[in-house]
């Protein structure tokens, strides 16, 4: 079980990575930190169950702590379940969650940027993207396609920035009361930012959109937002 995320209440001493402490406390983090983070899930996993065939082939991309993929084992059984990330100690939490929720989950160890994948009907990308540099994003979504069956679903969250400066700035002073309203101090708060900067780097709305039709997605819309989170389905 998921520990309180304590990490932001004392001073910084590197970047934001996801470390040994960052899994211990992961599910509580991202639960507090992404607004409507269970709604969003599982309205994306409603999706893909909706529309993916019998037994059919999903990976999760930097599947962290595997939340999508066993809310999606919990609504198709028969999906054949991927999950890959690089960090040894999530993978850890990811497996000892699919053991006690009994489902077989094929996990691997590896950076998304170098894993291989092929004939998949469908893509998992969970604020996974955002940590990418952004010189390799084009490449990485590209690769996405072409791990794809053709109709295959790419699903991915990401937080967003606008371009108008005002409504920016307005979308962080909300997204900053919503964490003090879920028990973060402004402390911890400027502590996350500084820790992440240089790190999570954002895009508009249209640049994520535009990034994957570039890549050959026939179309791709806006399942789910709010604020500076979305949801997008994009289709091969």
């Amino acid at each position: 079980m998921s520990k309180k995320d304590e990490i932001f209440k004392n001073p910084i001493k590197k970047q934001f990575e996801f470390d040994s402490a960052v899994a211990s406390v992961f599910d509580d983090m991202i639960g507090r930190s992404v607004p409507f983070y269970d709604v969003s899930t599982k309205l994306a996993c409603e999706i893909l169950a909706k529309n993916l065939g019998q037994n059919a082939r999903v990976i999760d991309l930097g599947c962290s702590t595997a939340t999508s993929l066993l809310t999606l084992f919990a609504l198709r059984a028969d999906l054949q379940l991927f999950g890959v990330d690089n960090s040894p100690a999530m993978l850890e939490n990811a497996r000892a969650k699919a053991s006690a929720f009994g489902a077989k989950i094929d996990f691997c160890l590896a950076d998304v940027l170098e894993h291989e994948f092929l004939d998949f009907d469908a893509v998992i990308l969970n604020y996974t993207l955002q940590f990418i540099r952004p010189i390799n994003r084009a490449d990485f979504v590209a690769k996405i396609f072409d791990g794809l069956k053709s109709g295959g679903l790419f699903l991915f969250s990401e937080k967003i920035i606008y371009d108008d400066k005002k409504l920016c700035k307005d979308m962080i002073e909300i997204y900053e009361n919503y964490k003090l309203s879920h028990g973060y101090s402004r402390y911890e708060i400027a502590q996350k930012r500084e820790a992440l900067e240089n790190v999570l780097i954002p895009y508009t709305e249209d640049e994520n959109k535009s990034l994957v039709l570039k890549a050959g997605f026939k179309s791709v819309q806006s399942v789910f937002k709010w604020g500076n989170f979305m949801t997008f389905l994009a289709i091969k």
